[in-house]
């Protein structure tokens, strides 16, 4: 049986994003989970799995083809399923369950969509809103929080909140009801909601022109068109071509109003005809605004930042820090390093300093096991781990990502070097998986990469500890006869949680980890 698969919320106010590249083709056998094409928004790369086993039987997009959120994407045939007369192709991913309330609007269930990859669960931190409440659509229902971020769900129509399925602190699952609502200006014998979602939106269905009271075809000034589902089922009723339509929200999305306001000829004040114009997504007041020579504009936290942001406060509220600094002299182990690069670079590894920083500290957590364990919130256990999972500090671009490398106390520097390299790209192109996010033991900054040399870094709770680089530096320094030298030195930050942490185990520690540094042929006696 052909299904077609719709493209889910990929994102919060994502209405469309591109097809980078198809993994697949038509007439291709794939399994569950199987990933099916890489999808570009202006968020982040997100990979698209399949949900059955089956054989591919359509692409709906080319390669560089912009695909609508809630639109067909690929039709598959679902293995195990036999072929019935369907005047349409059934969809999968569904986007809601449809029943009848007593005042004849329809019900619909909110399902909880993809939220990013490989999440199948998330935790309700806050719901913004409460059964029985009118809520206009995009406005934020709930926060949720997965291991990635903290998100923010909004309505994707006008109505009245029914039920919430989950309360404060549950996990919700991927794909499954998270709340139900009474749609405005519904009634029980309208058509499918799906039906009705791809016919708007699928690039099957043949756009008409727009017919604005005079018999004209109006230019194209908004190409991407880009409008929520119910601004599109607008724009159908009406008769109009959105591609027409200024838009006066950001990358000019078009809102109801914009519809409206263009049928009765007239644009709003704010908005520029010209397709290049688009509003700013800030609240900016002005000087003309408030008689005063100064401005202003805010800007809201989210995605990752958000997250970041939660995961600090808890740190530095919880944890009481203490810092302590030292330098180390480089200049043996850079010599070791250029000598190895080249050698290991025509096996395909990428040999940086980072991948010696990450073993001598698994080796000096093999002395001092505190180093590598956690505290519970009553403070009274502390549980040590035996892997050493170090994670590193990325600056990504769609946030900061901590990554970490697992098991490092097995692996070889040439290992921990190969997911170093692994780990940072797939950090800059924010697509790390949740596993490579979670269970990390201790933590590294880098933060000497982009400048600075001393740093007070804020522990990754629920680790005890986190060291800070500096940024090399070639300064003079006495050897052993006292002749000035030039030396390249770093200096590193450490901070670490003084309930189980004390100034003196730090020092010990951070000793041993400088002499595997300095002194590279004793770090590679150690790892024998």
């Amino acid at each position: 049986m052909a299904k077609d698969f719709i493209l889910p919320d990929i994102g919060e106010g994502i209405v469309e994003c591109e097809v980078v590249e198809w993994l697949v083709a038509e007439g291709d056998t794939v399994a569950e989970d199987q990933p099916i094409c890489d999808v570009m928004t202006d968020k982040a790369l997100v990979q698209i799995p399949a949900v059955h086993d089956g054989v591919i039987s359509k692409l709906y997009y080319a390669k560089g083809d912009i695909a609508l959120v809630h639109a067909p994407l690929f039709a598959m045939d679902v293995a195990g399923e036999t072929t019935a007369d369907h005047t349409q192709p059934e969809t999968t991913s569904v986007i809601e369950h449809t029943q009848t309330n007593t005042h004849s609007e329809v019900v619909e269930d909110f399902i909880l969509p993809d939220i990013g990859e490989g999440i199948v669960e998330c935790e309700i931190v806050e719901w913004l809103v409460s059964e029985g409440d009118l809520i206009e659509e995009d406005q934020a229902v709930c926060d949720v929080m997965t291991d990635k971020a903290l998100v923010q769900i909004p309505a994707k129509y006008t109505g009245t909140v029914v039920k919430l399925y989950y309360a404060k602190g549950d996990v919700a699952q991927v794909h499954s009801p998270l709340f139900q609502m009474s749609i405005a200006g519904t009634q029980a014998n309208v058509v499918d909601i799906n039906d009705a979602l791809v016919k708007a939106q699928t690039k099957a269905v043949e756009q008409k022109p727009a017919v604005v009271e005079k018999s004209v075809t109006a230019p194209v000034i908004n190409k991407k068109a880009v409008a929520s589902p119910a601004v599109r089922r607008k724009a159908r009723e009406l008769d109009v071509d959105l591609t027409t339509v200024p838009g006066s929200g950001k990358n000019g999305r078009i809102y109801k109003e914009d519809i409206e306001q263009f049928v009765k000829g007239e644009v709003p004040n704010s908005i520029d005809t010209s397709p290049l114009q688009t509003k700013p997504d800030v609240t900016k007041t002005t000087a003309s605004d408030t008689g005063d020579t100064g401005g202003m504009r805010i800007e809201p936290i989210k995605g990752i930042k958000a997250a970041m942001a939660k995961q600090m406060v808890a740190s530095v509220t919880t944890i009481p820090h203490f810092t302590f600094c030292d330098e180390i002299d480089l200049t043996t182990l850079i010599a070791l390093r250029i000598d190895l690069k080249e050698q290991y670079k025509q096996q395909g590894v990428k040999l940086t300093m980072m991948p010696f920083f990450i073993k001598a500290l698994s080796l000096a957590m093999k002395e001092f096991p505190v180093l590598n364990s956690k505290i519970n919130d009553e403070c009274t256990e502390l549980s040590y781990f035996d892997d050493h999972n170090i994670g590193m500090a990325v600056d990504s671009k769609i946030g900061l990502l901590v990554p970490n490398i697992k098991q490092c106390q097995t692996k070889s520097i040439v290992d921990v070097a190969n997911e170093v390299t692994r780990l940072t790209d797939a950090a800059r192109e924010g697509r790390v998986s949740p596993d490579d996010l979670k269970g990390g033991t201790i933590s590294i900054s880098n933060i000497g990469a982009i400048g600075g040399t001393v740093a007070t870094p804020i522990i990754n709770k629920p680790e005890v500890a986190i060291v800070a680089l500096g940024k090399l530096q070639h300064l003079p320094r006495f050897d052993a006869k006292g002749q000035v030298v030039s030396a390249a030195i770093m200096q590193v930050s450490w901070s670490g949680d003084h309930r189980v942490i004390d100034g003196a185990t730090i020092a010990r520690f951070n000793n041993l980890w400088k002499s595997y540094l300095e002194n590279p042929a004793k770090m590679m006696m150690a790892m024998s």
